[in-house]
């Protein structure tokens, strides 16, 4: 599974989701579905704008975590 840590990265720099959209001119309907690891599809041009914004590294924004099978 694919885990984003969006939520983690907002609250660790005190930004809202609001906040995140505006800088990024991302949807907030699109910023909330990858705050709730809800989003089924990533644009990889959102990802950038928001490693940009939040000048962080891809792999501080999601991460493969394998299912316990």
């Amino acid at each position: 599974m694919i885990r984003i840590y969006l939520s983690r990265l907002l609250g660790e720099r005190r930004m809202t989701q609001k906040e995140l959209a505006i800088k990024t001119g991302i949807r907030p309907t699109t910023i909330s579905e990858y705050y709730h690891e809800l989003i089924e599809r990533v644009n990889l041009e959102h990802l950038d704008k928001i490693c940009e914004v939040l000048d962080c590294k891809l792999t501080d924004l999601m991460n493969y975590v394998p299912d316990d099978k």
